[in-house]
């Protein structure tokens, strides 16, 4: 009881929800609530004001309450129960004036009968045996001149006011949903029996040769009814002992026709609800009852899906119980083996967006029930999770789409959280759909848009303040959750993977994995059965997740050419990612990350020790932009900040490197997917390279300087050469490199020499180090003088050598020189100063060709490594990377000083501009051209299926099947494969010979 001082009531009528003060001032003041309105001049607390006031529409339930009293009137001994009931019992008088507020259909009922009243008032769960017996009683011993149906439906509406009042006066509208639809469900099939019965009155005698049984379908089947629904039905039917079955079919048929007609058709009494039979076999076209084995011969060979999905809700509820379980017992074993039909997954999905389709568009941003983000998406999202996992995991085999939820939740199948937003919004998107056909007992599944409508919707959920932009608010954010976790959910690829496992794969027990994995190919089975069994033991939601992963990725590792070693790597990268949030759903829920984690790591043993090393990166395979590989003003940005957390030089430069391991792992991911090509490999690697060189010099000069107490002496650069300079870096390369110095102003140049020597030892020495990626190699053999020369220069010493000494082999270097790291402006000075060097304005003399044919003859008698086979070594083999690249250079050292297209440091960029200019014949550029991107692809190939460089073609079929799966080759031996090298390196020799040599 409220505490709040009286007040008058037109200052506070208003406030109390009331939306027509002066009509709600003139029904207080009506005769009818002599006894129980009070002062009508006072609000008080307690009073009746107040409770109309805690009603979903005050002014409806006042004025139903007028009206109701005025019918109950005319007998004074019940107007007295029912005003002296009302006065002083605040629960009665809660439930009555909550279904006057909410229902003016309810209202009217009572009108019709008051007596009535106090199956609100006094409301209270009622089992679903009772709900029957109240129902029969009530249309076998009608009260005079009443038939039969209209005290089917009257009996219907007393129990209905029972149901809605004990949901209306419920704390929470949300937590009592799901007893709400059960109890509607249990009274439509209380319903159906009634009805049954009456329809076998009216056959007569003879009604008992058919035993006709009613399956409820759809949410009578799974106890979750609305309000206002069509009740979704099957019949089957047996004869009775000794009646042909054609005689009880047609008796059986009548009786299912009288049963529907009695429900569907509307009275003098009011209506109850369509009697739907359409989802029989045949839908409308077929026989409206048939025997259970007509039933069964049906489902086992012409059923479509959308019917076994159907049949997830069927439940007996009424007639023949016998018969009724013998349908249930034939056509549920069918159920849990439907998902294992060809397309499956992809007809459920196609059946949900044909719905969203005929949707009117002028309903569309209105549908409660089967738009966007409405009921449909969560009731289809859980039927088609339970039709998949639910052939092996009887936990999930519930009609409820609550109860379903929340074993998928408990299963692993879908997130806590995700479950739990589902569920809320799947209560809260259901209440909204029982207010709104509570309103006037309709089957609507619009959400309304007259103020007043939504005005009483949003109070009846609990919404005081602004109740109808609250309510719409809360509508449209549980529509976006819903349609975010559907479309996640509803369309994951794993779903499809999992549909098409046969019964013993799903299941993954001991003796069914072993036979799998032979038959899938593992090589070692047994210790394949150990780590499944690592991963899968135990009762624990990462266990039940992983039985839900692994029979669909060991199919994914066989596909690869070393399975066992992906199945391995996948146990180590769980071992250490189990106990994460993250992870398990990442492979669950996001897109195709279980699939693409499991074919890289078959795949790839270079990728999956990255991988083992850096866990976490699997959250690459979860974002669209995951694999994208980073351009190298980003690393460079995330590798400085890394670095500047560390004090010590060393820590700085493994922050780096981790950096670095990281995106090594995103490059090679993508490459494997297919994502990025051989130039963009090529231009990724080299930007990361370049990015770890910059931010390992910027240490080391920091360090050093430092350490002598001074500013730098001098200016530094990395200049790139070969593959670094030319970005067309692999997983394998060194970087080779040329180191730069040029001495502040004042500088002592011994000095400056010095220091600049001690940072760029540092730097080679920790990039050497092992660290948390792979080891980079710095490799400054082309500077002058070679390895005998000095490992840094100032700009003045290389403007010196190359003016006096340097050979033409140096000019050929510099080709492909690209600063890559250090001062800005020191890189322009020394592109100037290399410039005439690589592109002489007069190209070469015969003497200078004539050196560097022989420099490549002497290179292909002496660097071919011992046992090397000149018709598949990738670089220095006939054909290989060092003929093309040769012919190009020779090319740009005899031709670019007149031709600025040929000024590249990019091999397959100069070809193609000789080619243009008509430097070289059309045909060779394109033999050179296939082989240069063959033996490069072929080589990154072998490093990512290895984990480790790989010179030559394989000569064993396993490797040869790794590098070839790797390019999409068919080719898939070691034979095959060189066939295909040998091939393309043969024209590509000829190509060289003719160009190289002749040209």
């Amino acid at each position: 009881m409220s505490s709040r001082a009286p007040e008058s009531l037109p200052a506070g009528i208003a406030r109390l929800g009331f939306a027509d003060a002066r009509r709600a001032r003139a029904l207080l003041d009506d005769p009818a609530l002599e006894g129980l309105a009070g002062d009508p001049d006072r609000i008080e607390a307690g009073g009746l004001s107040e409770a109309l006031s805690r009603t979903a529409d005050p002014d409806l339930a006042l004025l139903g309450l007028v009206r109701f009293l005025e019918a109950v009137g005319a007998d004074p001994t019940a107007r007295t129960e029912v005003v002296e009931t009302l006065a002083r019992d605040a629960t009665a008088r809660h439930r009555l004036l909550a279904v006057l507020g909410a229902s003016g259909a309810l209202g009217d009922h009572l009108v019709a009968h008051p007596g009535h009243w106090r199956a609100a008032a006094f409301a209270v769960p009622v089992a679903a045996g009772e709900r029957v017996s109240r129902l029969v009683e009530a249309v076998t011993d009608p009260a005079p001149g009443v038939t039969p149906a209209d005290a089917l439906r009257i009996g219907y509406r007393e129990q209905l006011l029972g149901v809605a009042a004990l949901d209306l006066t419920a704390p929470d509208p949300l937590e009592v949903l799901a007893p709400t639809a059960a109890a509607l469900a249990d009274l439509a099939a209380a319903a159906l029996e009634a009805a049954l019965r009456i329809a076998r009155e009216q056959v007569g005698a003879g009604a008992g040769a058919a035993r006709l049984a009613v399956i409820a379908m759809g949410k009578t089947g799974g106890r979750e009814l609305n309000y206002v629904s069509d009740v979704d039905v099957v019949f089957v039917a047996e004869p009775a002992d000794g009646v042909p079955e054609e005689e009880a079919l047609s008796l059986a048929t009548d009786l299912a026709t009288r049963l529907m007609r009695l429900c569907s058709a509307a009275t003098g009494a009011g209506s109850l609800w369509q009697v739907d039979p359409a989802l029989r076999p045949e839908g409308k076209n077929g026989p409206l009852v048939r025997t259970v084995a007509s039933h069964r011969a049906y489902y086992e060979r012409w059923a479509k899906t959308w019917e076994f999905q159907a049949l997830l809700k069927a439940r007996v509820v009424a007639g023949d119980a016998e018969v009724g379980a013998a349908y249930c017992e034939a056509v549920q074993p069918m159920v849990w083996q439907a998902s294992s039909r060809e397309n499956f997954v992809d007809d459920v999905q196609a059946m949900r967006r044909r719905v969203e389709e005929h949707i009117p568009t002028a309903e569309a941003d209105r549908q409660i029930k089967l738009g966007a983000g409405g009921l449909r998406d969560v009731e289809f999202s859980v039927q088609l999770l339970q039709l998949v996992h639910g052939r092996a995991d009887e936990s999930l085999r519930t009609p409820s789409t609550l109860e379903g939820l929340r074993a998928l939740s408990a299963g692993g199948y879908v997130g806590r959280e995700d479950a739990a937003t589902l569920e809320t919004a799947y209560r809260y998107l259901r209440a909204l759909e029982h207010r709104i056909q509570l309103y006037r007992l309709r089957r609507t599944h619009l959400m309304p848009t007259a103020p007043a409508d939504l005005r009483r919707l949003g109070r009846s959920l609990g919404h005081r303040t602004g109740p109808a932009e609250a309510v719409q608010e809360q509508w449209r954010v549980h529509r976006r959750e819903v349609r975010r976790l559907h479309e996640r959910i509803f369309y994951r690829p794993l779903l499809s993977a999992v549909a098409r496992l046969s019964d013993q794969e799903v299941r993954l027990t001991p003796a069914a994995a072993r036979e799998r994995l032979s038959a899938l190919g593992f090589r070692d089975p047994a210790g394949a059965l150990r780590h499944l069994e690592a991963l899968t033991g135990g009762v624990s939601r990462r266990a039940a997740i992983q039985r839900q992963l692994l029979p669909v990725m060991l199919g994914w590792f066989a596909d690869e050419a070393d399975p066992d070693a992906g199945l391995l790597a996948f146990r180590k990268v769980s071992e250490e990612l189990g106990s994460t949030h993250w992870y398990l759903r990442l492979l669950r829920d996001e897109g195709s990350a279980a699939e693409q984690l499991a074919h890289t790591l078959g795949r790839s043993r270079y990728a999956a020790a990255l991988l083992e090393q850096a866990p976490e990166c699997v959250q690459f395979l979860g974002g669209a932009g995951g694999l994208t590989p980073r351009s190298r003003g980003e690393v460079l940005r995330r590798m400085r900040s890394a670095a500047g957390r560390k004090d010590d030089p060393e820590a700085a430069v493994l922050a780096a490197r981790t950096i670095r391991r990281s995106e090594l792992f995103r490059i090679a991911v993508a490459d494997l997917g297919g994502s990025i090509g051989l130039t963009e490999v090529g231009r990724a690697m080299t930007d990361l390279t370049a990015a770890l060189l910059e931010v390992t010099l910027e240490v080391c000069l920091g360090e050093v300087a430092a350490a002598s107490g001074r500013a730098p002496l001098t200016r530094l650069l990395v200049v790139g050469m070969g593959r670094l300079g030319g970005a067309e870096q692999g997983y394998g390369s060194d970087a080779d490199v040329l180191f730069v110095h040029d001495p502040t102003e004042g500088a002592d140049e011994v000095a400056a020499q010095a220091q600049a020597l001690e940072v760029v030892q540092r730097l080679v020495a920790l990039l050497r180090r092992n660290g948390p990626d792979p080891v980079l190699d710095i490799d400054a053999s082309l500077r002058p003088e070679g390895r005998g020369g000095p490992l840094v220069r100032s700009l003045a010493s290389y403007r010196e050598y190359y003016s006096r000494w340097s050979l033409v082999w140096e000019a050929q270097a510099l080709l492909r020189a690209t600063p890559v790291a250090g001062d800005p402006g020191l890189a322009e000075r020394f592109l100037d100063l290399v410039a005439p060097i690589r592109w002489p304005r007069e190209g070469l003399d015969g003497a200078q060709v004539r050196e560097i044919r022989t420099l490549k003859a002497r290179m292909e008698a002496e660097r071919l490594p011992r046992g090397g086979d000149r018709k598949t070594h990738f670089k220095l083999g006939h054909g290989g990377l060092s003929d093309v690249e040769w012919v190009v250079q020779l090319l740009q050292l005899r031709h670019a000083g007149r031709h600025a297209e040929l000024r590249t440091t990019s091999t397959l960029t100069a070809l193609e501009a000789a080619a243009r200019l008509g430097l070289v014949e059309a045909g060779h550029a394109e033999a050179l051209g296939a082989a240069w991107r063959l033996a490069s692809a072929m080589r990154n190939a072998g490093v990512l299926s290895r984990g480790k460089p790989v010179d030559s073609v394989p000569t064993y079929d396993r490797d040869a099947e790794g590098v070839a799966r790797i390019l999409g080759l068919e080719e898939a031996t070691a034979q095959g494969l060189a066939e295909r090298y040998r091939r393309t390196a043969r024209r590509a020799r000829a190509a060289f010979e003719a160009e190289f040599y002749d040209g």
